[in-house]
């Protein structure tokens, strides 16, 4: 730590005096200067290499079994005159300081929330019988933080901040869409990865994926099997996009058939029984009603061996925590509530009834976020194993329809070999959530959306960056502007930017 300047002595004049500051709804639990160096958060992380700044934590009530935490931070000097929000993931109940403590570094004001509870991000027994609660997850919180963000600036600098950005992925990714459709002012640039946005669906979806491959445990997939699916997969896949790499351009062009694993003779590692086979060609189909319609898209195949472990096998057989705390706190408030016995259609029916309202952030209208200048940049990796990238290109489809405009507002950008929301077997840094890429930019995407926002240049390919030991950069490749993709030019370092270049995808996909 160091002792502060005159200078910084009178902002911590004014930064306690916002402990006083009269909102509606909100309780200023603290407000103090923090010297420059080193912040232990309540978690017990050491946030390092801080410069000091203007700490204020507080509470906000919109109904009473409301509780947001939310904490604002606010650069002692060289501010840049920007507001920086952060988003969440999974079920959210914490706030994201590592995040925070790099976007202070850049310069920015920054705000985060846990959104009205304390949990694990994949528990959700906190919304049992709290439909407040619930609200405020899905989009009062986030809300409410931002507006009292933008009322802690104004105060302690005097002005009010010349922009406002946010950067989130997954629960944040949602967070973001649901900022741009049901608040366009709060932000004027928007950065969302791996969005969560149809919430009822994907977790609907989720559902009816579990019973297929949970119901009968010889349809198990073990993560030991992994290996030896991503092998044919890439074995049929991979030389189709013109570089042999362990990288598919666009999984979506892989016509790999699970069959073909069939086991001939004695089971082994090497090869799927049919049950599983049958639990493979779900996971890739995705999750459909009793009729067979679609609620949710499946997996891409090509990262089956690095991805799928953590977020689809587990250890052992099992339904996700993710679709039984779902179903049993926010949708049916049953805590014996069983995914393998339930009716699919109407766990289905009751979800988008029960929560659509207040966690789907579906809306393909942004007409109003478009009207007032606003920027919005989408990304998803195609090896996504939590959200299938294929419900991002939906919905950027949709908003294509349905908002005049928005050629000139919204990009999509689809990061090969890249998993939820960084890394993967591809480069996955693309400046994102503060994880900074190289070349010439280092913010990359972020960058990209300040320069739109701000001057109107219109995004076009960024790099992407893939680290090894010790950081060290070890691959690069141009991400592009979707439906373009990056293609390998027959020559050069195939792990070099510079041997790609963006074009149009081969004629058919």
């Amino acid at each position: 730590m160091i002792f502060l300047s005159a200078a910084h002595a009178a902002l911590g004049a004014d930064c306690a005096s916002l402990a006083k500051a009269a909102l509606p709804g909100t309780t200023i639990q603290s407000a103090e200067m923090v010297t420059a160096g080193t912040l232990k958060t309540p978690d017990g992380e050491d946030l390092t290499g801080l410069p000091a700044f203007c700490r204020v934590r507080g509470m906000l009530r919109p109904s009473e079994d409301s509780a947001i935490r939310f904490e604002v931070w606010m650069p002692a000097n060289d501010w840049n005159h920007r507001l920086l929000g952060t988003g969440n993931g999974g079920f959210a109940g914490s706030i994201y300081y590592g995040q925070m403590a790099g976007v202070l570094k850049r310069g920015f004001a920054t705000a985060g929330t846990d959104t009205g509870h304390q949990a694990e991000a994949e528990d959700a027994s906190w919304a049992y019988r709290h439909p407040e609660k619930v609200k405020d997850f899905g989009y009062r919180g986030l809300h409410l933080t931002t507006e009292t963000a933008k009322a802690m600036v104004n105060r302690f600098y005097g002005q009010s901040e010349q922009k406002a950005y946010f950067d989130g992925c997954s629960d944040g990714g949602r967070e973001a869409l649901m900022e741009a459709q049901r608040y366009p002012a709060d932000y004027d640039g928007i950065l969302a990865g791996a969005p969560a946005n149809d919430w009822s669906h994907m977790l609907s979806a989720g559902l009816d994926v579990s019973r297929t491959v949970n119901s009968d445990p010889a349809g198990y997939i073990s993560s030991l099997k992994l290996p030896a699916i991503t092998r044919a997969v890439l074995a049929h896949c991979d030389a189709q996009d013109g570089l042999k790499d362990g990288i598919l351009n666009d999984p979506r062009t892989c016509a790999f058939k699970p069959e073909t694993l069939l086991c001939t003779g004695e089971d082994s590692l090497e090869c799927l029984t049919a049950p599983q086979v049958r639990s493979l060609k779900k996971l890739y189909a995705g999750g459909s009603d009793s009729k067979g319609r679609l609620l949710f898209p499946g997996q891409m195949p090509g990262d089956e061996a690095g991805a799928w472990k953590d977020w689809i096998t587990g250890s052992g057989p099992g339904v996700s925590n993710y679709v039984q705390g779902y179903f049993r706190y926010m949708v049916e408030s049953d805590p014996s509530w069983n995914a393998l016995t339930a009716d699919l259609d109407t766990a289905a029916a009751k979800a988008e009834t029960e929560t659509a309202e207040a966690l789907d952030a579906t809306n393909p209208d942004l007409a109003a976020f478009v009207k007032r200048g606003g920027k919005l940049i989408l990304y998803h990796g195609w090896n996504d194993p939590a959200i299938s990238p294929l419900n991002t290109i939906h919905y950027y489809g949709q908003v294509q329809q349905a908002t005049a405009g928005v050629d000139a507002a919204v990009r999509l950008y689809m990061a090969p070999g890249m998993t939820h929301c960084v890394g993967g077997p591809g480069p996955s840094a693309l400046g994102q959530l503060g994880i900074q890429t190289t070349g010439s930019e280092p913010w990359g995407l972020f960058a990209a959306l300040e320069g739109w926002v701000e001057s109107g240049t219109r995004p076009g390919a960024v790099i992407a960056t893939k680290y090894g030991p010790e950081k060290k950069p070890v691959m690069t490749r141009p991400v592009c502007p979707f439906p373009q993709e990056a293609r390998y030019q027959g020559s050069g370092d195939p792990d070099s930017a510079g041997s790609f270049a963006c074009g149009a995808a081969e004629a058919g996909r």
